[in-house]
C-alpha cells in the first residue's frame, strides 16, 4: 500500500467518525414574523420613561376617538383672546398683527398658532415654537410651531436658565444660536425635570386594553358574518372517500355561486351533518369592560361625558359641577399660555419702537358662565339693597 493510499484511507475514516459524532440538528424556526395582533400593538410594550414618548401619545389619540375629541374640545374652548396696549396707535397695530401674522401651513393669526402650540403641549407634555423676525429686525415675519422630538433641553448656569438644543449638520445636539427667539412651555413639569407631563401619560395601558377589546369585537363579527362550515358524511366505509369528494365539489360550487349573488340549494343523500364552525361559541359582553376603560380615560381628560357623546346617567346638578370643573381646567391652560402671548407681544412692541406694555385678556369660556355671573351679581345687589333698607329702618328707630 502506497503512502497516498494510506493517507486517503485515514482521511476517509476521520470523515466517517466526524459524521457519526455530529448529531442531527433540527431546522431553526423563522424569527422574522408578524408580532402585532391589532394595528396598535405597540401600546402593550410601552414602558414609561422620564420624557414623554410623543409617537406613542399620538398613537393613543389615533387609536381612541374619545381621546382625540377631548383634546380638540379643550383646544377650542381655551381659545379666544385680546391684547390691550396702553397706546391707541400701538393697539391698532397690535390688533392687525395678531390677526394677520403667518403661522405656517397656510394659516394666519395668533389663534391658529396657539391651537397648534396647545395641541403639542397637551399631547406631548411640552410645546416649542419660534419667532421669525423679518429682514432688518423691524417686525415679526412669522410664528412657527416646532416638533418636540427634534429638541433637547440642557440646564443653564443657574436653576432659572435652560438651553434648547437641536441637531447640527453632523447630527449632534448643540444649543441653538438664538435662544431669545425660541418659545418653550412644559405642561405641569415635575420637580427635577425640565420636561412637562403629557395629558395622556397614564392612558397607554388603558388604551391597549380598549383597543384589544375593539379588535376582538371586529374579529368576532367578521367570523359571524363570514362563517365557515363543517360538512361531515357518515356513510359506509367503502364509499366514504368518493362520496366525500363529491360532497366537497358540490359544496364548493354552491358557495362560489352564492358569493356571485345567485342562490343555489345543496342536496345530499345519506347521513350528512352540516355545522357552522365556531357557531356555538358565545360572544363576550363588552359593555361593562368598555365602560370601565372609558370612565378612566374621560376622568383623565377632564371633559364631561355628555360633551363626548357618552350618554351616561347625569343629573342637572352633576352637569353643573362638571361644567365648573371644566372651567377651572380651561383657566389653568390659559394661565400656562399667557406668558407665551405676552412675550410675543412685548417683542413686537419693542421692534416697532413702542415702550408700552401689553395685557392679555381672555374671552369668557361659555354663555353658562355669563348667566351664573349675572345671577350672582343680581343676588349681591339684592343683598345690598336689603342691607341699606335695614340700616335706614334702624336709624329711624333710634331717632
Amino acid at each position: 500500500m502506497t503512502m497516498e493510499q494510506m493517507k486517503q484511507r485515514l482521511l476517509g475514516g476521520r470523515r466517517r467518525c466526524r459524521a457519526e459524532a455530529v448529531p442531527q440538528i433540527a431546522a431553526a424556526q423563522v424569527q422574522l414574523r408578524r408580532q402585532e395582533q391589532h394595528p396598535f400593538g405597540g401600546l402593550r410594550a410601552y414602558v414609561p420613561q422620564q420624557m414623554g414618548e410623543a409617537r406613542l401619545y399620538r398613537a393613543v389619540r389615533e387609536a381612541v376617538p374619545v381621546v382625540d375629541s377631548a383634546i380638540y374640545k379643550l383646544i377650542r374652548m381655551t381659545g379666544g383672546l385680546k391684547v390691550r396696549c396702553g397706546n391707541q396707535s400701538a393697539q391698532r397695530g397690535m390688533d392687525a398683527f395678531l390677526r394677520t401674522v403667518p403661522v405656517g401651513r397656510a394659516q394666519v393669526g395668533i389663534q391658529s398658532f396657539l391651537d397648534g402650540y396647545l395641541d403639542s403641549m397637551l399631547t406631548c407634555g411640552q410645546a416649542v415654537g419660534e419667532i421669525v423676525p423679518a429682514a432688518g429686525g423691524g417686525d415679526i415675519a412669522a410664528l412657527l410651531c416646532g416638533n418636540v422630538e427634534d429638541i433637547e433641553l440642557r440646564e443653564g448656569e443657574h436653576p432659572l436658565q435652560f438651553l434648547i438644543c437641536g441637531r447640527n449638520e453632523q447630527g449632534k445636539m448643540e444649543p441653538l444660536p438664538y435662544q431669545d427667539l425660541l418659545l418653550f412651555t412644559p405642561l405641569n413639569p415635575e420637580a427635577g425635570s425640565p420636561y412637562g407631563v403629557s395629558l395622556l401619560r397614564s392612558l397607554p395601558f388603558m388604551t391597549e386594553i380598549l383597543t384589544k377589546i375593539y379588535h376582538t369585537i371586529g374579529v368576532n363579527w367578521e367570523r359571524c358574518g363570514n362563517v365557515r362550515f363543517s360538512v361531515t358524511c357518515r356513510d359506509g366505509q367503502g364509499e366514504a372517500p368518493e362520496r366525500g369528494r363529491i360532497l366537497a365539489e358540490e359544496w364548493s360550487r354552491a358557495m362560489a355561486q352564492t358569493r356571485d349573488g345567485s342562490v343555489r340549494d345543496f342536496v345530499a343523500v345519506g347521513d350528512v351533518d352540516i355545522r357552522v364552525i365556531g357557531g356555538d361559541a358565545p360572544i363576550l359582553d363588552s359593555e361593562v369592560p368598555v365602560r370601565q376603560m372609558l370612565e378612566q380615560i374621560v376622568a383623565k381628560t377632564g371633559i364631561p361625558p355628555f360633551m363626548l357623546g357618552l350618554n351616561w346617567s347625569s343629573t342637572e346638578r352633576m352637569s353643573t359641577q362638571q361644567a365648573d370643573m371644566l372651567t377651572t381646567e380651561i383657566t389653568a391652560l390659559r394661565r400656562t399660555l399667557t406668558p407665551v402671548v405676552e412675550r410675543i407681544c412685548r417683542l413686537w412692541l419693542r421692534m416697532q419702537g413702542w415702550t408700552c406694555g401689553a395685557e392679555v385678556l381672555w374671552e369668557d369660556i361659555n354663555l353658562q358662565d355669563e348667566v351664573e355671573e349675572a345671577k350672582a351679581e343680581l343676588y349681591r345687589e339684592q343683598a345690598r339693597k336689603l342691607r341699606l333698607e335695614n340700616d335706614a329702618a334702624e336709624a329711624k328707630r333710634e331717632l
